[in-house]
């Protein structure tokens, strides 16, 4: 039995222009292949992590990395206004995404899950749940945008480098594994970083992840997620 996207429309919040395709590319490909409507949204503008050689506008750099991958994969994009290791779940981001859900109207978010690695990945969660409830919150009213006729399903995706993460849901991406590596060139600024103590080997880990995920499931390549099991926001699928 494989799942199926058709008819869904997935959106996958992100703190940075580059995880969704370390995390969910594959996934939002497939998707996408079985005719559902695919979006990302990044909350952070990816500033602060400078690659060897420093880039000006680096949040503008990172923009057009990220649009390029976008219209790779059909994506619409969504682009984050929160500088880099400010982000909080608080009003004003809260805001931010309401409006991007009202806008795209998913029925299904990937989003980091609360226990991982960076600070505003752990924000990111928290934001992305939240408003899971209350973009389709009667009471609260956003100008030319209705609320959404019901909250959409919750996956948490997966950590870089499998860190405390435990999966229940995986899903086969063999298909587009190549093409998922080859959306990480478009992302230069972090590539440049690879020799950067502070950064990952990116293409490495990604490869290696899809493959160690594919052997947990039986296939050759996949990408794990955990689904938010919660009042109003579970899915039979």
């Amino acid at each position: 039995m494989k799942l199926q996207f058709q008819g869904e429309r997935v959106l996958a919040v992100v703190a940075h222009p580059d995880d969704a395709d370390l995390l969910c590319a594959g996934t939002l490909l497939r998707a996408r292949e079985d005719g559902a409507a695919i979006a990302v949204c990044y909350l952070c503008q990816g500033e602060k992590g400078q690659p060897p050689v420093p880039v000006p506008d680096l949040a503008g750099m990172r923009r057009r990395e990220a649009l390029n991958s976008a219209e790779m994969i059909g994506a619409e994009l969504f682009t984050g206004i929160f500088s880099d290791m400010t982000l909080a779940d608080n009003e004003a981001s809260r805001a931010f995404l309401v409006n991007v859900y009202r806008t795209f109207r998913p029925t299904l978010i990937l989003a980091h899950p609360s226990n991982d690695y960076h600070t505003d990945h752990r924000a990111t969660s928290a934001i992305a749940e939240v408003v899971t409830w209350t973009a389709a919150a009667k009471g609260l009213v956003t100008e030319g945008l209705a609320p959404l006729p019901s909250p959409p399903a919750l996956w948490w995706l997966d950590t870089l480098g499998m860190t405390s993460f435990e999966p229940t849901l995986f899903i086969d991406i063999s298909a587009y594994a190549e093409l998922k590596e080859r959306l990480l060139l478009s992302h230069v600024s972090q590539l440049s970083r690879g020799k950067d103590g502070d950064a990952h080997p990116f293409r490495d880990l990604v490869r290696e992840q899809m493959q160690v995920r594919g052997r947990e499931a039986g296939v050759n390549a996949a990408e794990a997620f955990r689904p938010y099991v919660t009042y109003k926001r579970t899915r039979a699928w």
